[in-house]
């Protein structure tokens, strides 16, 4: 298959030849895809159904769940299928659609964290201006900046990676990841892509950046709280951030920028998983387990009418 022309389809990386393991994949993949949407769809139920948690945080939090839930059903399902069926085939058009949705909920994923560092940033640096500053216009057009800037990521990585001939149709991927395609081409990284991953490099930077000198200046004003009920509670809207971005951060840049390599190797499946799964799987116990409003949200849509929980 000499280019893109003339492709009509790509093999995804299959866990095992084996039978039964095929099917412990697609079971484990399942309670992971099921756990995931679950912990996601209580998150926006319980925010929506609850008019005390209307608050930009809960806001964005509900965002973030939604665009979680986007993420894993756009990789999740096709990859159980096709343990369960015994193939590996994706189609060409169902791997561009794959890579579109996944840039687009991933980057959607990092501006939302960084513009709820900037949220954390104004409640506790500049609590009086609070209201003010993030008030329900400026939430409507954050969040309508990250979906736009997630759609231009999308379609600037998506137009970068399939301009390219590619000399072999074998993905070393559960999914259809970027750097995995850009391995396939036959000429390696043509200029379309080489200024995608310019724009994403410098965009994905200078949001690291500001998260971290954002979450210094927040520290260094929770330290000086002479409360310690006052800093618990801060920190306890914090450290669940800042803990996200870490895993999304570091299991993202192992399979970005580690070296390319044309042999299969199972650190990039593994990885692979971690950057994809596990964030969205593990968000909304993050984000619950020390919020009591949360906490309590859930119970109420869950059917416990009296539930409560000391934190």
């Amino acid at each position: 298959m000499s280019n893109t022309s003339k492709m009509s389809d790509f093999l995804l990386l299959e866990f095992s030849d084996v039978r039964e393991l095929q099917f412990l994949h697609f079971m484990v993949f399942l309670m992971i895809y099921l756990a995931t949407v679950t912990g996601n769809l209580l998150i926006i139920s319980s925010v929506a159904s609850n008019r005390h948690l209307h608050t930009p945080m809960y806001f964005f939090l509900m965002n973030l769940a939604m665009q979680d839930l986007g993420q894993v059903s756009v990789i999740v399902p096709k990859s159980m299928i096709n343990s369960l069926l015994n193939t590996r085939h994706i189609s060409y058009s169902g791997c561009v659609a794959q890579v579109f949705f996944f840039v687009f909920f991933m980057a959607s994923d990092f501006c939302l964290l960084t513009v709820m560092a900037y949220d954390r940033y104004v409640a506790i640096c500049n609590p009086l201006h609070y209201e003010m500053v993030i008030n329900r216009q400026v939430c409507i057009e954050m969040i309508a900046g990250v979906w736009i800037t997630g759609s231009l990521c999308a379609g600037i990585h998506t137009c970068g990676t399939f301009a390219t001939h590619f000399c072999s149709n074998t993905v070393n991927q559960f999914f259809c990841e970027i750097p995995q395609l850009i391995k396939l081409s036959c000429s390696g990284l043509n200029l379309i892509e080489m200024s995608s991953i310019g724009i994403i490099v410098f965009l994905t930077l200078g949001c690291f950046i500001y998260i971290i000198v954002t979450y210094v200046q927040i520290f260094n004003t929770v330290l000086r709280v002479p409360s310690a009920k006052g800093r618990q509670k801060a920190f306890s809207t914090c450290i669940p951030h800042l803990i996200v971005c870490s895993i999304f951060i570091l299991a993202g840049s192992f399979a970005y920028l580690n070296p390319a390599s044309h042999a299969p190797s199972q650190l990039d499946l593994i990885f692979g998983v971690i950057y994809s799964l596990v964030p969205p799987l593990l968000n909304p116990v993050i984000y619950s387990i020390r919020n009591k409003e949360i906490k309590k949200a859930m119970g109420k849509v869950l059917g416990f009418k009296d539930f409560t929980l000391n934190t």
